[in-house]
């Protein structure tokens, strides 16, 4: 499956973003698909995941609350909705896909990135 990333941008601190993910093939509903991102020096952290249905979804703590994955699989389309953005989360974000069947955190489960799209967040 080929991954295609978007709707990143420039943002003041508490603004939003939305992120898409746009995905080839007709077996993207199999996939439990992830957004992971990676500042500047640091390593690659997970985001958020939604399992096959879109019924589970998994956050990292840094974002709960805040963030919304979503997927629409007759669509082939994953989004990010991003509520009340901060500077911290300036950096590029990736999409990905696992053929596991359960949601994961760990970047080594996904089998297939996209490219990455960039957000910044201004102070």
């Amino acid at each position: 499956v080929q991954l295609q990333a978007s709707g990143g941008g420039l943002v003041q601190a508490g603004g939003s973003l939305r992120l898409s993910c746009a995905a080839s093939g007709r077996t993207f509903s199999t996939y439990v698909m992830g957004w992971f991102r990676q500042a500047p020096g640091k390593e690659r952290e997970f985001v958020a995941a939604t399992g096959w249905g879109g019924d589970s979804t998994l956050y990292a703590d840094s974002v709960k609350g805040r963030f919304t994955i979503s997927r629409d699989n007759a669509k082939i389309l994953m989004w990010l909705q991003m509520n009340s953005l901060k500077p911290e989360d300036t950096a590029a974000y990736y999409c990905a896909a696992s053929h596991s069947t359960l949601v994961s955190a760990r970047a080594q489960r996904y089998d297939y990135w996209g490219q990455g799209t960039q957000v910044t967040v201004s102070s």
